[in-house]
């Protein structure tokens, strides 16, 4: 046992649009879980992994939110104490790592946890390929047991086939044995696109990062070219690129547990 939060999880996205044409796709996906205040022991103490510098697999804080070099603690603590959730304890994020020096997240997830390491608040954190990112900040429900589902209207532009117009529908737990995090897309009508992600635990060792060295050699483009290559295929079925709105003026919005007014 390292005795770290930090964690792998080796999982599996599934993608399912049910209109205006039905189309699915599954792919399996490498996942790590990072406690912000383990990056610089996790960089001494496992092999081919490091925080803000080259290695086998990184993870670097300007990939994420402001990018600003501002640490990402201090930003998260921000965001929240403007949202009047602070104090925070533990923050962990689960977003796919550099491999190789490259890497490119459709979703990051920061779990925000109180002094009594309780589920506070979380902060979905989306990138599209135009190079535009937006985040929405949710606080959690304290008194729900299970999963979390959280609600917030969608604000940035990710896919060229889906309209603006829409509700976010998340429900997650924080991360344990099992993570699991699923996103439904509605509009007036229903439901437009569902998406999950589910993985299972693994210690954050040098052996079980090398292990996944072989099967994703070039992550990012993986999941670059993946990406590219299902919209090819939404275009051969019909559909076609909608205007692309300019990305929203704040860096994070504000949403809602699920029944919350």
């Amino acid at each position: 046992m390292t005795g770290f939060a930090s964690a792998i999880y080796r999982g599996t996205v599934i993608h399912t649009r049910l209109r205006p044409v039905r189309h699915k796709l599954r792919y399996s996906v490498p996942m790590l879980l990072l406690d912000l205040d383990e990056l610089d022991a996790l960089s001494r103490s496992v092999p081919g992994f490091s925080s803000d510098r080259f290695n086998l697999f990184s993870f670097h804080g300007r990939d994420h939110l402001a990018g600003d070099g501002v640490p990402l603690r201090r930003q998260v603590e921000q965001a929240l104490a403007q949202a009047g959730l602070d104090p925070v304890g533990a923050i962990r994020v689960l977003c796919m790592p550099r491999v190789l020096g490259s890497a490119f997240n459709p979703l990051s997830v920061f779990f925000c946890h109180d002094p009594e390491d309780r589920l506070k608040a979380v902060l979905y954190e989306v990138n599209n390929t135009f190079g535009q990112r937006h985040s929405y900040l949710i606080p959690a429900d304290p008194g729900l047991e299970g999963p979390q589902r959280q609600v917030c209207e969608k604000r940035l532009y990710v896919s060229p086939f889906l309209e603006m117009a829409m509700r976010y529908h998340f429900r997650l737990s924080a991360p344990g044995e099992r993570a699991g995090v699923s996103i439904e897309a509605r509009d007036e009508k229903g439901l437009v696109l569902s998406a999950c992600f589910s993985g299972r635990r693994q210690e954050l060792t040098g052996a079980n990062l090398l292990g996944l060295l072989p099967r994703y050699p070039a992550l990012a483009l993986q999941v670059l070219g993946g990406i590219h290559w299902e919209a090819l295929k939404l275009w051969r079925k019909g559909l076609r690129p909608l205007p692309r709105p300019l990305p929203p003026a704040e860096p994070v919005s504000l949403g809602t547990p699920r029944g919350t007014p």
